[in-house]
């Protein structure tokens, strides 16, 4: 089997999530415009969740949203927030590859705090080759 990302590069993605979240981190799934990987999920929830559609949005949703608001006076496109009646779910992405992690309830400055981490620790990029097992 092959790892989209190294083992380091999953635990740093992790690290930082539950840094930033703590207990009400869900979810952390890497993803690419081909394959996803759920580099974790909190014991008390089911793995029954349709990650392939979620990725499918998401990747999708990223695409629209960059080329919707590309010359916009907005800015530059940071990431998303889905609102749920259970949770949140933000993306984060590069033009090659995202992150989505599921959260219990936040405020909007735990939002930040995620993203500047996750990007962070996309952008560092990895010297190592995923591994091949």
């Amino acid at each position: 089997m092959t790892s989209l990302v190294t083992e380091r590069q999953a635990d740093r993605i992790v690290s930082a999530c539950r840094t930033t979240i703590g207990d009400s981190l869900r979810s952390v799934t890497y993803f690419t415009r081909d394959d996803f990987e759920q580099l974790y999920l909190r014991s008390d929830l089911e793995r029954d969740a349709d990650l392939t559609t979620f990725v499918g949005h998401e990747w999708r949703g990223f695409k629209t949203t960059q080329a919707a608001y590309q010359q916009s006076e907005l800015g530059e496109y940071e990431y998303t927030i889905r609102v749920f009646e259970n949770g949140f779910l933000v993306r984060v992405t590069t033009e090659t590859e995202g992150v989505f992690v599921t959260t219990d309830g936040l405020t909007l400055s735990n939002f930040d705090e995620v993203e500047m981490a996750v990007r962070g620790v996309l952008n560092a990029g990895e010297d190592e080759a995923p591994a091949q097992e």
